[in-house]
C-alpha cells in the first residue's frame, strides 16, 4: 500500500498521521491493500482553480477525485487508484455547519474520494452506486 500526502495549504493544522492511518484503514476495508493513492490538501482558492480547469465548475468544493482507471492507460497499473484533492477550508466550514469534528469530516471526505476512485458515482441519481455511497 502506497499513500502520498501533500499539504499545500497553511490555513489549518491537519493531523497528517491520522489522515495516513485513516487512508490505510479505509483502503484495507475496501479490499485495496495493494493500491496506491495520492492526497493533496489545499485551500478553497486552489480547489476552485482545479474545479474550474478540469470540471468547468468555477467554485470551490470539498473533494475532487481523479481516477487513474478513467485515464487512457488506466489498465496498465490498476493498483494505482488515482488522486484525491481535498479542500481543508471547505471541510472545516462544513464541519462547523454540521457541528461535527473537523478531522471526522476530513475522514468522511477521504472515504467519499476513495469511493469515486473505485468507480462509485453519485452524479447519476438513478445509480445504485449513489445509494451505496450514502451508506
Amino acid at each position: 500500500m502506497s499513500i502520498s500526502i501533500q499539504n499545500r495549504q497553511k490555513l489549518l493544522s491537519v493531523d497528517l498521521g491520522r489522515v495516513r492511518r485513516s487512508l490505510k484503514r479505509i483502503l484495507k476495508e475496501l479490499g485495496c491493500k495493494d493500491s496506491e493513492v495520492s492526497l493533496l490538501l489545499v485551500d478553497d482558492d486552489q480547489i476552485r482553480e482545479i474545479n474550474k480547469n478540469y470540471l468547468q465548475r468555477d467554485r470551490p468544493t470539498n473533494v475532487i477525485s481523479f481516477a487513474m482507471a478513467e485515464g487512457a492507460f488506466g489498465e496498465v497499473h490498476p493498483e494505482i487508484l488515482g488522486d484525491i484533492i481535498l479542500s481543508v477550508e471547505t471541510a472545516a466550514r462544513d464541519a462547523m455547519a454540521c457541528d461535527i469534528d473537523f478531522m471526522d469530516e476530513v475522514e468522511f471526505l477521504l472515504i467519499h474520494g476513495l469511493l469515486h476512485l473505485l468507480g462509485y458515482n453519485h452524479e447519476n441519481v438513478e445509480s445504485s452506486e449513489a445509494e451505496k455511497m450514502k451508506k
